[in-house]
């Protein structure tokens, strides 16, 4: 993408409106938990479905090294566990790995890969491959998808706990502690139905996260083309605070929500023709082609991605520690 050039500039201390909009979701959040029974449940869970999503957009700001320059702060501002079940460190790990391009869709390397191996593939015997199946359209992702998401997850998480690594059993320690926070106040102070927070804030949340990835990464030959846009997306754009414009947001990782859109038009052609038109005119148009369609087989064309491992030198993306390999069990179920 050598007609992209590097962008360099010099964040604030603070970015007012990262900050802002963190304390706004804090406050809807806080706000559908606390008048839970005022609202019609047909606008509360669209609300808090909304809300949580917005939630998952916000941590993933965060983790790039958003909204100041103390890795210590944001942490603390993204670590409330809205969602009950993505520890924040588990989202920030695997996420970092995923940014690793070189290995962009390879169904061990990449986190966030939804492809498989063939040998994969055929562990998961006839009812996995049906669902696998099922969540290659976009009504089977949001249908299914959390479920599968959410279970595949916990169940690696307690294996890798079971199995002895200490790490992975202190960050779900400090997990269960937020999570027990959380849960006090809607259920305990607030009083609300444990039901209806695990079907508006997780499942809903969780489905809704997932239209963004759904289309978002394809398996292709080239490094540069398995990364899509979507334009044309004034609503869920901000929902997913630009991530939409995918490629832009791989090419600069670093640079902030409100910062995408100006930079994508001044480097749209190039960013293009990079990605070999890999485009999406909207989220309507993502719908049209895949609600019952599949967007791409299950196993990945060449079995794993072509292309060299490349591991990421401690310090990139604004100062990180040090992204981790692939071979440490990451489970790729992010959304």
């Amino acid at each position: 993408m050598s007609d992209a050039p590097a962008i360099r500039e010099r964040l604030p201390m603070v970015e007012v409106p990262t900050l802002a909009l963190i304390l706004l979701v804090y406050a809807g959040w806080f706000g559908l938990t606390w008048f839970h029974a005022a609202v019609p449940l047909w606008l509360w869970l669209p609300l808090a479905a909304w809300t949580a999503a917005w939630w998952g957009s916000i941590q993933h700001e965060i983790l790039h090294g958003h909204p100041t320059r103390s890795r210590r702060i944001n942490t603390i501002l993204g670590t409330p566990p809205f969602w009950l079940w993505l520890p924040f460190e588990c989202y920030r790990h695997s996420h970092l790995v995923h940014h690793r391009d070189e290995r962009l869709t390879d169904p061990l390397d990449d986190p966030e890969s939804r492809y498989w191996t063939p040998e994969g593939y055929c562990e998961l015997g006839p009812v996995g491959r049906r669902l696998v199946a099922l969540q290659a359209t976009l009504a089977g992702r949001l249908a299914i998808g959390p479920l599968w998401s959410i279970a595949r997850f916990l169940a690696e998480e307690a294996r890798r706990v079971i199995a002895g690594d200490r790490a992975a059993a202190q960050v779900w320690a400090w997990h269960a502690v937020f999570v027990a926070l959380v849960l006090g106040w809607a259920l305990g102070v607030c009083g609300m139905p444990l039901w209806q927070y695990l079907l508006g804030f997780v499942y809903l949340g969780t489905a809704l996260a997932l239209v963004r990835s759904f289309a978002e990464h394809k398996a292709k030959d080239d490094v540069a083309e398995r990364t899509a846009i979507v334009e044309a997306s004034p609503v869920f754009g901000l929902l997913f605070l630009h991530n939409n414009l995918h490629v832009a947001h791989h090419r600069w990782p670093s640079l902030p929500w409100y910062r995408l859109p100006a930079v994508y038009r001044a480097h749209r052609a190039a960013l293009l023709e990079a990605n070999g038109g890999l485009l999406y005119r909207g989220y309507g148009d993502v719908f049209r082609r895949f609600l019952f369609a599949p967007h791409d087989a299950p196993i990945h064309p060449h079995g794993r991605a072509p292309g060299r491992i490349v591991v990421a030198e401690p310090g990139a993306d604004g100062g990180h520690a040090p992204i981790p390999s692939a071979a440490e069990g990451l489970d790729p179920v992010h959304p």
